[in-house]
């Protein structure tokens, strides 16, 4: 089979270390005559799987006790109404959420919270097209609102926070969440300097169908009377997520994924490839006017990197050029346009050398 490399920015690339894993358990799991597919989640083998998942995961991002990692479904939409159907009674009603509007996926959390709260968008990067991160000493902050949330990376506009929001850490000071769905195990991060981060698996961690919701624990009480049970912060954290069902195969995977990254050094292992990866690709990008990325140096993401050729008439031929040549799904979002590559951690750096040798190939140099 010809060497491919996938930037898709989700359902993305999986290490393929893991997918050979997986394949080999495919159908005897350990000895125990079944695939994970078939398990009762409530079963002593399945229940081992998680556990362990969760463990590694722990250990990965150095999760502090006094929080709980909650295996979810509904992906980042849907905790873009299960974070306020579980936060805005943390406050007197009418609750009020602040936002900062970096870009698409904020933008869409902005809306969907309308539904449950009033919404102040506290800063917002429209006005530059979102091409940065307003700074924190613009944002328009509400006293005692029930949270502020933060995309702390843009899938589509390729923007990523390079600083912790600092509004204060302890039980009565506003909560900081985080979605950090395309991001996610790229990137050391103090877990503590926020109340909530929330991740779609696949992007970084595994297949869709699974979310991760870290909640602390004097979070988990607020939630509205309309929350629906299955979707309650506490209710699923005192059944250890398997209130109901739980994407079983998919956590399975996120348990091969985290013991991987062990194996690699864990996060700041990664961090410093993807560092790597990173400067390898914008500075191809940077070589001169032919390719074109808009946004601002300090706040470029290192997973998702949206670009455009200078002369909008070449990209069919560059992407076919591209596919030629095993480089795939580097086709932009259609709400913007132009190319995006996708450099997550499973993404080898090869796999962006090749791709630099096909830019500047296609620019002529």
């Amino acid at each position: 089979m010809t060497q491919v490399f996938n930037f898709s920015a989700g359902p993305a690339v999986l290490p393929k270390a893991v997918l050979r894993q997986a394949a080999d358990e495919m159908l005897d799991w350990h000895g125990s005559g079944m695939s994970v597919m078939e398990m009762s989640h409530r079963g002593p083998e399945f229940i081992a799987i998680h556990r362990q998942a969760e463990a590694d995961l722990r250990e990965l991002l150095a999760i502090p006790a006094n929080y709980r990692v909650l295996f979810m479904q509904g992906g980042g939409l849907g905790q873009n109404a299960i974070v306020p159907l579980n936060l805005a009674g943390r406050t007197a009603q009418p609750a009020t959420i602040d936002f900062v509007h970096t870009g698409s996926w904020s933008g869409k959390s902005v809306k969907e919270a309308a539904r449950y709260a009033a919404v102040n968008v506290a800063a917002s990067g429209a006005a530059g097209g979102f091409t940065n991160v307003p700074p924190q000493s613009e944002w328009q902050l509400t006293p005692g609102a029930a949270y502020l949330h933060v995309c702390t990376n843009e899938t589509i506009d390729g923007v990523e926070f390079n600083f912790v929001p600092d509004v204060g850490t302890s039980a009565g000071d506003t909560p900081v969440v985080a979605d950090m769905s395309s991001h996610i195990l790229s990137r050391t991060v103090d877990v503590s300097k926020y109340g909530v981060i929330f991740a779609g698996a696949q992007k970084n961690i595994g297949p869709a169908g699974l979310t991760l919701a870290i909640v602390r624990d004097d979070l988990l009480d607020h939630a509205l009377p309309i929350c629906p049970g299955v979707f309650n912060w506490r209710a699923v954290a005192d059944a250890d997520s398997m209130l109901n069902t739980p994407p079983t195969y998919a956590i399975y995977i996120a348990g091969l994924v985290f013991a991987h990254l062990k194996r690699l050094g864990g996060v700041a292992a990664m961090e410093r490839m993807n560092i790597e990866k990173a400067r390898l690709l914008y500075a191809a990008l940077d070589a001169d006017d032919f390719y074109q990325n808009r946004v601002a140096p300090d706040a470029r993401s290192r997973m998702n990197v949206p670009f455009y050729l200078r002369d909008e008439s070449l990209n069919d031929q560059f992407l076919a050029g591209a596919k030629a040549r095993g480089l795939l799904q580097l086709k932009g979002h259609k709400s913007v346009g132009g190319m995006r590559a996708s450099i997550y951690n499973a993404m080898p750096i090869e796999g962006v050398q090749a791709l630099v040798d096909y830019l500047n190939e296609f620019a002529g140099r």
